[in-house]
């Protein structure tokens, strides 16, 4: 077999359909509010309570639920086409998955570990700012940790380590571990809360709105001291392209398809819900904080809080910071489930040693790629300060939207007789959307990130074309 068709050899649609149905390797435990709720976990981060104030002092001012708008728009286009595959290929693994059904292997290992390194950097980062707000609350009970405990080495005098940031991946690996059903309960639990606290902000400032506020709507152009144009349209897609990294992560209740009582149904209708209820919360915080207060002053590192305390309620600053606390923890639990179903579903595949797709005897869980995942990100998170790696994150996201808006205007024309559970409206518009504005941000990226991602992918070659290549499933069946 000649070096091109190894690379591109593929696994048909109907064998991993078949594989769905036969394969007893997870317990079905997840219903579509549990699958929602891991979608709207991914989603709903800090961003919810920052990013909507501070894009609105620096760039787009009250419009700044327009660029939500856009966002969700570019967002949704590949959510549609993620719906699609889910609803037609209900095995973990999310876009590797659906890329290997298409585009073929290497690509598929190319997006598989490109993901792996994505996922796992999210939960990093997302502990050490969780660890952040616990800190605050323990400040304001009088309780204070010991210098070295507080942060890594360069992030103030004495740190040495953040231990808070390292425990709490270790308890949610360690959740994931014992059975899904559990972590997803306790996740769903957790982004009722964090709903609920999203809730409350849209319902107590509605009633603090100064339509005076919203005016002008889309402030004038202006160039800032850093050279750079902010407000006017130009300043909308500027925040447009910065909040967009607020808006995906429902690819995460993807991974979970072995593990949905009924995939075919419920992962389209998980996907859809978890974007749509997230874009409405995005969107009206977006109109309230810009409503209660001028948009100028809402650049602090947290807005939200912030601007109750300029009305005259500093009572909510603290509840918020708790939503916050409680509520970031839905993310850690997505992004680190969908890191151990991609090392798993490559393993199983034969990409990586069959040793970690070995599931746990009593808990039917993969239990070696969660605990792995649980110390690495503990240690990233406890050892590392955060430089530069919001982007690192965003570029394989990014590439696997491409690869999956592609893949599915390659299967409408390769396989349309295809049963499809799901099918992404108006296609062939969608699609090409989804392509452009994934590119178009991706674009944008600083040199640096591009350097690393460059690193990663080398390292992730070298893997593939010394073992994975030669031991993957479809090498050994030929």
């Amino acid at each position: 077999m000649s070096l091109i068709e190894q690379i591109t050899r593929h696994k048909s649609v109907e064998a991993l359909q078949s594989e769905a149905g036969a394969r007893r390797d997870f317990r079905r435990v997840l219903g579509l509010w549990q699958l929602t709720a891991i979608g709207i976990g991914g989603i709903i981060g800090v961003g919810i309570f920052v990013l909507a104030g501070q894009q609105a002092a620096a760039n787009a001012g009250p419009a700044v639920a327009l660029s939500f708008l856009i966002a969700g728009i570019g967002s949704a286009a590949a959510a549609l086409c993620y719906a699609e595959f889910a609803g037609m290929i209900p095995v973990t693994g999310s876009a590797y998955t659906y890329g290997y059904a298409v585009l073929g292997e290497l690509v598929a290992w190319i997006i598989g570990w490109d993901l792996l390194l994505e996922y796992a950097l999210v939960v990093a980062v997302v502990a050490i700012g969780w660890s952040g707000y616990v800190q605050v609350l323990l400040a304001s009970a009088g309780i204070q940790l010991p210098a070295w405990a507080q942060g890594a080495i360069g992030t103030g005098a004495g740190h040495v380590f953040n231990v808070i940031a390292a425990a709490i991946t270790l308890i949610v690996a360690a959740l994931l571990t014992v059975r899904t059903e559990w972590g997803a309960r306790f996740n769903t639990v957790i982004v009722a809360i964090k709903v609920i606290g999203a809730l409350l902000v849209i319902g107590l400032g509605v009633f603090l709105i100064d339509p005076a506020n919203w005016h002008p709507f889309v402030p004038a152009a202006v160039t800032g001291a850093d050279g750079a144009t902010h407000f006017g349209w130009g300043g909308v897609l500027t925040a447009a392209s910065v909040v967009f990294f607020a808006v995906f992560g429902y690819d995460t209740l993807t991974t979970a398809a072995e593990e949905s009582k009924n995939p075919q149904r419920d992962l389209p209708r998980a996907v859809v819900l978890s974007l749509a209820i997230s874009m409405l919360l995005y969107v009206a915080i977006s109109f309230v904080l810009t409503g209660m207060v001028p948009y100028t002053q809402l650049g602090g590192p947290a807005p939200v809080s912030e601007a109750f305390a300029m009305r005259g309620l500093p009572w909510i600053g603290v509840a918020i910071a708790a939503v916050v606390v409680v509520g970031v923890m839905s993310v850690l639990f997505a992004f680190m489930l969908g890191t151990a179903r991609i090392w798993f579903a490559l393993a199983r595949d034969g990409l990586l040693p069959a040793w970690f797709a070995r599931v746990h005897p009593t808990y039917g869980t993969p239990y070696r790629p969660t605990l792995i995942t649980g110390v690495f990100t503990a240690l990233v998170a406890g050892a590392l300060p955060i430089v530069q790696v919001a982007e690192l994150i965003n570029i394989g996201t990014l590439a696997a939207f491409v690869i999956i808006c592609a893949s599915i205007l390659v299967l409408r024309s390769r396989r349309p007789e295809l049963q499809r559970a799901f099918r992404t409206p108006a296609a062939w518009f969608v699609a090409p959307l989804g392509i452009v504005f994934s590119l178009w941000l991706i674009s944008a990226l600083p040199w640096v990130t591009w350097e690393r991602f460059a690193i990663w992918m080398a390292i992730g070659l070298v893997v593939y074309f010394a073992y994975g290549i030669r031991h993957s499933v479809l090498a050994r069946d030929r």
